[in-house]
This record gives C-alpha cells, sequence and structure tokens, in this order.
C-alpha cells in the first residue's frame, strides 16, 4: 500500500534526540530555545513560542488577545475541527463562513456578512498548504478593527507575495503533528510580531511564571521538550527539501492525470503551494462516485483519504450546540464534504509511486468492476 502520509524522520532526528537524552537535560531548555530562533528567522516574526501541539497554540493565541465569553469569532466552516474548538474552549462562539470553491480556504467576501458586533477575530486557514486570501481578510479586519489569526498548521513554507505564513496576522498558529510538512512527533508554534503578544504567549504557555514561583497570570503547563525541539531543528533544516519534493509531486499529478470529472488543485499565481495535501474533487461527469473511486483506490495499493468529510457545523458537537444547515449556510463546504478526496503527495513517494497512481486513476474506467 503507497500510504497517504508518512513521516520523514532519519538519522539526523535520530542522532539529535540521542544527543539529548544523553544530557539528561529533557524537559524545555537550550534546545526549544535554539528552535525558537531558527523558526522567528525561518518564518521572518519577532516573537515565536514553540507549544506542545497546534491546538494548544490556537488556544494561547485566542487567550492571549482576551477572547472571553459572550465574544464570537469567525472561522471557516471547512478545515479540520480544532479550528472551531479552540473557541469554544474560551466560552466564546464560533461563526462559520462559507469556503472559495477553487481553494478551499475560507470566502472574504462571506466573512464579511457574518460580522456582528460581538465579532473580536477571524482564524484564516491556509488549508492544504495553499495561502488563503492575505489582503481580503487584513482588508476587513482593518476596516472592523478585528484580531486576524492565521492558522498555519498545514502551510509552514507556503507564502504569499513571497513572505511565508504566519507573519501576516496578529498571532500565527502551526503544528508539528507527525503527518505536517515538518514534524516534533507533537508540537505547534505561535508566532506575532508584538512583543507584548509574544511575552504574553509564553506566560500562558508556563504557568503564568514570570520568573522561578513568580505567577502573574493564570497560565498552564503548554511547554515542549527538547526532545521535541531537537527533532524539530533538524526537520526545519530540510524543509524546503521536503517541500520541494511535495510541489514536485503535485505537478506531476497536476501534468499527467486526466480523467475527466476529476479536478486537481488550483493554485493562485501569487503564492507557493506546499501541498499539506493534494486534495482532488470529484465532479459529476467523473465515472464513479468520490466514496467508489476511494474504493477503488485502496483496492489497488493506492492509500487516499476525505478531508473533511463533514463541515463543522454537521459534526455531533456542533449540532448538539445548536448549529443547523439554515443557520450556518455554507454550501460550499457541504459540497466539498461530498466530493473531496486526498491522495498521496509526500516525499517518500518515488517516480515508480507517481506513475502507478497516475496510471491507476487514468485506467478507471478499464478497471474491472468500474
Amino acid at each position: 500500500m503507497i500510504p497517504i502520509a508518512k513521516p520523514m524522520i532519519g538519522d539526523g532526528e535520530i542522532q539529535a534526540v540521542t544527543e539529548v537524552l544523553e544530557t539528561g537535560m529533557l524537559a524545555q531548555g537550550r534546545m526549544v530555545a535554539e528552535f525558537e530562533g531558527a523558526l522567528s528567522g525561518y518564518i521572518g516574526v519577532r516573537g515565536a513560542t514553540v507549544v506542545s501541539n497546534g491546538t494548544v497554540a490556537l488556544d494561547i493565541a485566542l487567550k492571549s488577545l482576551g477572547i472571553k465569553a459572550g465574544d464570537e469569532v469567525i472561522v471557516p466552516a471547512f478545515t479540520f475541527i480544532s479550528t472551531a474548538n479552540t473557541v469554544l474552549f474560551q466560552g466564546a462562539k464560533p461563526v462559520f463562513a462559507d469556503v472559495d470553491m477553487a481553494t478551499f480556504n475560507i470566502d472574504p467576501a462571506d466573512v464579511v456578512e457574518r460580522i456582528t458586533d460581538k465579532t473580536k477575530a477571524i482564524i484564516g486557514v491556509h488549508l492544504f498548504g495553499h495561502p488563503f486570501d492575505v489582503p481580503g481578510l487584513r482588508d476587513i479586519c482593518e476596516d472592523h478593527d478585528l484580531h486576524l489569526i492565521e492558522d498555519c498548521a498545514q502551510s509552514i513554507g507556503a507564502e504569499y507575495d513571497g513572505k511565508q505564513t504566519g507573519g501576516f496576522g496578529t498571532l500565527g498558529c502551526f503544528s508539528f503533528y507527525a503527518t505536517k510538512n515538518m514534524t516534533t512527533g507533537e508540537g505547534g508554534l505561535v508566532t506575532t510580531g508584538s512583543d507584548e503578544l509574544s511575552k504574553k504567549c509564553r506566560l500562558i504557555r508556563n504557568h503564568g511564571e514570570s520568573q522561578k514561583y513568580q505567577h502573574t497570570m493564570l497560565g498552564y503547563n503548554y511547554r515542549m521538550t527538547d526532545m521535541q525541539a531537537a527533532i524539530g531543528i533538524v526537520q526545519l533544516k530540510r524543509l524546503n527539501e521536503l517541500n520541494e519534493s511535495r510541489i514536485r509531486n503535485a505537478a506531476y499529478f497536476n501534468k499527467h492525470l486526466n480523467v475527466s470529472g476529476l479536478r486537481t488543485p488550483h493554485k493562485k499565481r501569487n503564492v507557493t503551494h506546499v501541498y499539506h495535501q493534494y486534495a482532488v474533487v470529484v465532479e459529476d461527469d467523473f465515472p464513479v462516485t468520490r466514496d467508489e473511486f476511494m474504493e477503488y483506490l485502496i483496492g489497488a495499493g493506492v492509500g487516499c483519504a476525505v478531508h473533511y468529510p463533514l463541515p463543522i457545523y454537521k459534526q455531533p458537537l456542533y449540532r448538539e450546540l445548536g448549529y443547523t444547515e439554515d443557520d450556518v449556510r455554507c454550501p460550499n463546504a457541504a459540497e466539498l464534504s461530498d466530493r473531496i478526496l486526498s491522495l498521496p503527495v509526500h516525499p517518500a513517494i518515488g517516480a515508480e509511486d507517481l506513475a502507478y497512481i497516475v496510471d491507476t486513476i487514468n485506467n478507471i474506467e478499464n478497471s474491472d468492476g468500474m
């Protein structure tokens, strides 16, 4: 089976962890500080705070802005659930906006329709590694005095007009989960250009501790270990190479997939898309349904996955909270959930795998049982 995802861990990462283990200093320490400095330089931001995972990064970002009960935060309806759940963590209300059918990212025109006097922030997700409409959301936030939070969980290394994601909003939030473009196993990052917010993020991360056993605010244990940071330092050095492999693999698919009714990912000219996922859309004139296509690929030994099978507001949790189709009105998100399918695009895929995947898909009409 060609896997849908595969962490790219090598001897360098193993050696780095071994060296940390040999020091006996395992918790947040020198390696975390070194990792933060490297990330700050790579992304081009003043403040970089690494944390235990990407969900925590979003939680810290919202807490640092003082988002609270009674506030509203606009989020895309089509993304991973943690983007909305972290708003619930604050006691605030996620307000869902529809997405653009071409890029799958939050639609600024729909965002404007969702703003109320309770809106305090917008979370834009650079979904699947394609940056969202940065000027569109920034202009809205400026016009309405709102904070822009970038969810960069899938976009490290992606660029809009030559600038890295994570440096456009009030805060940026990254994930280093095992299947991301670079990994620390679990891990996250909060970026900001504000010294005040950076200081607040660090306080929240570590029990609100301003100095040893002096706690100036309510904080949490959201720290990253030196072992994770050691992996991250090595991974960051490899990131451009790993992303280039994803981009080459995606380009091969774009060139060679030629089945009618299969829409390959759109890329705007002024962005660098890093293809955390290579997500195709199964249209009406494709020979089979999306679910039949998925079954066919798995049967042929090609891993695939649906990202995501439900818009967030259709999840049981949000149904229980009272969100309904009529109230939310995000038809693009609903349609994408029924049509989207991710194909393997990670750097471990070789030339033979790419050719096999393309041949398998292009010959779907001639296969047995189809």
